[in-house]
């Protein structure tokens, strides 16, 4: 399968995703029963915030992440989002909100350009005695 997400909109749908995660608590009304339920959105959708601000794609303003670390940590903690009503018990409680929000995160860090879960890998370089995949993007080069 091929990635359909451009990266101009993968920065879009991080600004935007970390965003509504941080404010779902009190947009979703789940903000009362407390613990996980309240604070994972918090932590996950500032870090995702955080990745979004530091990451290199057409959006970010510190471009220090690469786009396949942040396409990773993203399928990571998109994953741990999805299933954090069932791991932490209150599925009977509220789970629409991390659910979709987890399944947001990890589509969009699988299917977008450059994602390293559906590109190939380019053969590597050795530069400076050290093998680099990054040669090949001009990043190393002087």
């Amino acid at each position: 399968m091929k990635p359909f997400i451009s990266t101009k909109f993968y920065g879009v749908i991080n600004y935007a995703g970390a965003i509504l995660l941080i404010a779902s608590p009190w947009l979703f009304g789940f903000a009362q029963y407390g613990g996980a339920t309240l604070f994972m959105p918090l932590i996950i959708g500032w870090l995702q915030l955080i990745m979004a601000i530091f990451s290199d794609n057409p959006y970010g303003f510190i471009k220090v992440f690469p786009m396949q670390m942040h396409n990773c940590l993203d399928v990571l903690t998109g994953s741990f989002l999805l299933c954090l009503p069932w791991t932490y018990n209150f599925s009977s409680m509220v789970f629409w909100p991390h659910f979709l929000f987890g399944a947001l995160f990890c589509v969009a860090g699988i299917f977008v350009h450059k994602s390293p879960f559906l590109t190939k890998a380019t053969p590597s370089l050795p530069e400076a005695g050290i093998t680099s995949i990054d040669s090949h993007d001009g990043r190393l080069n002087h």
